[in-house]
């Protein structure tokens, strides 16, 4: 079964052999590590080098907490957390909340905004469930998730006592430095380590993403299995005309370099809604620099085809669209038909929703491409462990190839640090003082 497809027919680029080249020689250099960024570069090969006792580890604490809670905190902020709520989303059941029962624990989000009515709802929400928390920061002093962690840490000491609270608390940091791994080795929580060699964005096949995984039930070996496979069908020595990535990473530059500043990232499937969310700190993180870069945004269909679709179809011509099509659902849905057929949808009776799904997929993309809007498709077969690893994989390999064809470096992001200088300084932040004089004036 192959795990994912990819056509560009309709995008309108015809590859080059000078595209085709740049492509594979931008694919070379993440192997080699001769290109900019290379300190981080840990991504590259690591599905195919995770090994059973890093499985066992994972998923032996993944069995502790989901023992001791039903209601798992995993705090982290951008790859901390987005690549684990992206798979998690697409792999459960969205009205898991409305069974009286749960196979697997809640895994719940915080430290990704500092939002008082959100925390102070979060700990309402939680405060008749037992719970557990999986604390992911390299350094342990991020704003956002070093506020929800202070919170959840003194929340759960409160109820269980500093000695319990240590069997209900993952540290997921730097193997060797930093506040959090300090707290954690006093306090003797189970840790796992961030490698120092990939960035948070590229993080998701690590403990950073598994652990959060396995605890709500996601076969995590699966997902790296089905990471591995596309790991091997990328790999330096695979021709352009196989190597989906190459082709997917030539084609956005192709359309860049026409004018299309703009990419839309869109699926039928409102499973895959938050594969958006992560695709865009990954592409956006790591191209925006240097006054450079594809902007990523997304849409949910059918749903924006009422909203955002009146732009897509008529607006600004500097877009182009890239689809996730899943090829067969988990479930077998029709329609029936209706005597007095008032809605007039008869002509529909029969008919399996995902066959009107697939029409209407079908249909938008003839009327975009109309539209003056080029378009990429993607197909996995279905939504589960293996294409969906897959399809983690083949983004960040393409992620890597793109940047290096713009001429940037993929894998720093300095503009990140400029807001936390600002929010430091009006914060009155003990180092600042200078900073918080200029800003203050300012506003």
């Amino acid at each position: 079964m192959e795990l994912l497809k990819l056509n560009t027919s309709k995008s309108g680029v015809a590859f080059s052999e000078d595209l085709k080249q740049s492509a594979m020689a931008a694919n070379s250099l993440l192997h080699s590590g001769k290109g900019a960024g290379n300190d981080f570069l840990g991504w590259v090969n690591l599905p195919s080098s995770i090994d059973k006792e890093q499985f066992d580890a994972i998923n032996a604490c993944a069995a502790t907490l989901r023992e001791k809670a039903d209601v798992v905190i995993c705090i982290g902020i951008g790859g901390s957390y987005l690549g684990a709520k992206a798979v998690l989303d697409a792999m459960s059941n969205p009205f898991e909340l409305l069974h009286t029962e749960h196979k697997n624990p809640i895994v719940l989000f915080a430290g990704q905004n500092i939002s008082e009515d959100y925390t102070a709802e979060l700990l309402a929400a939680t405060k008749n469930h037992s719970i557990a928390t999986i604390v992911i920061s390299k350094s342990g002093t991020t704003t956002e998730p070093a506020i929800a962690f202070r919170i959840i840490k003194e929340e759960i000491e409160k109820r269980y006592g500093k000695e319990e609270a240590k069997s209900r608390i993952v540290a997921i940091t730097d193997k060797a430095r930093g506040a959090l791994k300090t707290l954690a080795t006093d306090e003797g929580y189970t840790t796992f380590v961030i490698p120092d060699n990939v960035g948070g964005r590229f993080s998701v096949l690590t403990p950073v993403g598994l652990l959060p995984l396995a605890v709500g039930g996601v076969d995590i070996e699966k997902l790296v299995a089905g990471a591995a496979a596309m790991e091997a069908a990328t790999a330096e020595g695979v021709a352009f005309e196989d190597n989906l990535a190459a082709q997917y990473a030539a084609a956005r530059y192709a359309l860049y370099t026409s004018g299309k500043k703009i990419e839309i990232l869109g699926s039928y499937e409102p499973k895959l809604q938050n594969i958006n969310e992560w695709w865009k700190q990954l592409y956006g993180e790591s191209e925006g620099k240097d006054g450079k870069g594809i902007f990523p945004a997304s849409v949910t269909l059918t749903a924006d085809l009422h909203s955002m679709g009146q732009y897509i179809q008529e607006g600004e011509r500097s877009m182009f669209e890239t689809i996730i099509s899943v090829e067969k659902p988990a479930y077998e849905v029709k329609v029936e038909a209706d005597e007095a057929n008032l809605d007039g949808l008869n002509f529909l009776a029969g008919k399996r929703l995902h066959e009107i799904n697939k029409m209407a997929e079908l249909g938008v993309q003839l009327a975009h491409i109309d539209g003056g809007v080029p378009n990429i498709r993607i197909e996995i077969p279905t939504i589960g462990e293996e294409a969906i690893g897959a399809l983690l994989y083949f983004f960040e390999k393409a992620c890597g190839i793109s940047g290096y064809l713009i001429e940037v470096n993929p894998f720093n992001q300095p503009g990140v640090e400029a807001y936390k200088k600002n929010m430091f300084a009006l914060l009155d932040k003990p180092g600042y003082e200078a900073e918080s004089a200029a800003i203050k004036a300012r506003l």
